[in-house]
C-alpha cells in the first residue's frame, strides 16, 4: 500500500519538528557550561555575531518543540482510531507504551541530555490517552482547564522575572562537568540536580496536555483533508500574521520575561501555523518533492533521530568527547554552532534514508516495539484502514 499524501505530510512534519528541536538545543550543547550556562546567559556571542545569535535562537525558540508536542497528540489520535477500527478498547494497553517511553526518557536524561522531553511526553500521553476515551465535552473542558492553568502559571513566572534585576550573564559554573568532567561525572551531575533540571517538564505539563488534545482534535477534525482549507488559513493567519511578529518582538526585547512569554506563549501558536502550512501544501494530494523526501525519513524515525542528534552533539561538545564547546569564544560560537547543526542534520538525513531502505522501522522504534510486545503481548503493528503500513513510533 502506498503512502497517502496525508501520512506523507505527517512524516514531513515530524522531520521538521525533529530538526527544529535540534536548532534550539544545539545552542545548549555549544555553551561551555551546558544548560546551566545557557540559562545563566554565559557563553554569548560578541560583536556583530550577538544579534545573529539572538535571531537564530528566536527562529526556533519554542516553535518546533510545540510542533513536536502537537505531533505526539496527533499520534495518539491515530492510535485511538487504529484501536477503534480493530475493535480494541481504548486506551487498552497504552499504559505499557507510556511506561516504555518513560524508561527511554529517563535513560536519555541521565546519559545524554538533562533537557530531555520524552519523560514529559510519557506522562502527558498517559493522561491524554484516558482523556481521549471521554466525550467531546469532557475533552473541551480539559483543554480549557489546562490552558487556564498554563496561563496562570505563565503569568506568575513572567511577573517574578520582571521583578528581578537583569541577568548579568557573568555567573560561572565551577567545577564545570560539561567541559572538564567524565561521562560519569555528568551522569552524577544530572542526578544531583534532577529536581532543578525537571522543573520545565512540570511547568509545561498543562500546556503539553492542551497541545496533545488540540492536536488530536485537529487530526480528528480533518486538518489534513482538502476540505479544511479555511481552518488551515485561520491557523496560519493567527500564527504567522499575529503570533510570529509578537514572538520576535518579545524574544529580541532582551528581557528574560519576554523570552519566557515568547517561548511558552506565542511560540505554540506559531507551531499550529507550521502544522497548517505543511498540511495545506500536501492537502491537494501532491507527491513530496526533494525537500519533503529529505525530511520524511527523519520523521519516520523520529524517536531514533531525536536520540541520535543528542548523542552526536554530546560527543562533539562535551569534555568526555571532542570538547568543542570549551574551545569556542564570542567570535566563533555562532559559525561553529551553525556548522555543527548542518553536520548533525545532514547525518540524520543520510542515516535515516539509508536505514529505511533496508528496515521497516528505526532502530529505537524496533527495540521499542519488541519490548512492548514482550511486556504487553499481542500485535505491535496496528494499522487503521486508511493508514500506510509504515508510520512513526508515536503513531503505534
Amino acid at each position: 500500500m502506498s503512502t497517502t499524501p496525508r501520512y506523507a505530510a505527517l512524516d514531513i512534519l515530524r522531520g521538521i519538528a525533529i530538526l527544529g528541536t535540534l536548532g534550539t538545543n544545539i545552542w545548549i550543547f555549544t555553551n561551555a557550561e551546558g544548560l546551566v550556562g545557557y540559562i545563566n546567559g554565559t557563553g554569548r556571542a560578541t560583536g556583530g555575531w550577538s544579534f545573529v545569535q539572538d535571531v537564530l535562537q528566536q527562529v526556533t525558540q519554542g516553535k518546533f518543540l510545540g510542533l513536536l508536542t502537537i505531533m505526539f497528540g496527533i499520534g495518539l489520535a491515530i492510535q485511538q482510531r487504529s484501536a477503534a477500527a480493530r475493535g480494541i478498547p481504548w486506551p487498552g494497553k497504552y499504559p505499557w507504551r507510556a511506561g516504555l517511553l518513560m524508561l527511554d526518557g529517563v535513560l536519555h536524561y541521565f546519559l545524554f541530555t538533562e533537557f530531555d522531553v520524552l519523560t514529559g511526553y510519557a506522562i502527558t500521553g498517559l493522561v491524554v490517552a484516558f482523556v481521549l476515551s471521554t466525550g467531546m465535552r469532557s475533552q473541551r473542558i480539559w483543554i480549557a482547564c489546562a490552558l487556564a492553568l498554563h496561563v496562570a502559571m505563565l503569568a506568575v513566572a513572567i511577573t517574578a522575572l520582571a521583578a528581578l534585576p537583569p541577568n548579568p550573564g557573568n555567573r560561572t559554573l565551577s567545577p564545570n562537568p560539561y567541559a572538564d568532567g567524565t561521562f560519569w561525572d555528568l551522569v552524577v551531575f544530572r542526578a544531583e540536580n534532577f529536581a532543578l533540571f525537571r522543573l520545565e517538564t512540570v511547568f509545561i505539563l498543562p500546556l503539553s496536555i492542551a497541545l496533545f488534545l488540540i492536536g488530536a482534535r485537529l487530526y480528528a477534525g480533518g486538518i489534513l483533508d482538502p476540505g479544511r482549507a479555511r481552518l488551515r488559513r485561520t491557523l496560519m493567519i493567527a500564527g504567522f500574521g499575529v503570533a510570529l511578529p509578537l514572538d520576535f518582538a518579545l524574544g529580541l526585547s532582551g528581557s528574560d520575561a519576554g523570552l519566557v512569554l515568547g517561548r511558552y506563549g506565542t511560540a505554540p501558536i506559531v507551531a499550529f501555523a507550521l502544522l497548517a502550512a505543511v498540511a495545506h501544501h500536501y492537502a491537494d494530494g501532491r507527491t513530496p518533492g526533494s525537500i519533503g523526501s529529505t525530511l520524511a525519513p527523519v520523521g519516520r524515525m523520529a524517536l531514533s533521530c531525536y536520540i541520535l542528534q543528542n548523542v552526536l552533539c554530546s560527543i562533539a561538545c562535551y569534555g568526555w568527547g571532542f570538547g568543542l564547546a570549551a574551545r569556542l569564544d564570542g567570535t566563533t560560537i555562532v559559525p561553529a554552532t551553525v556548522a555543527l547543526f548542518a553536520v548533525v542534520s545532514a547525518t540524520l538525513v543520510v542515516v535515516a534514508r539509508l536505514w529505511l531502505t533496508r528496515f521497516e522501522r528505526g532502530p529505537v522504534e524496533w527495540l521499542w516495539n519488541v519490548s512492548y510486545q514482550a511486556l504487553a503481548g499481542g500485535s505491535t503493528s496496528p494499522a487503521s484502514a486508511s493508514a500506510p503500513p509504515r508510520v512513526s513510533v508515536v503513531d503505534r
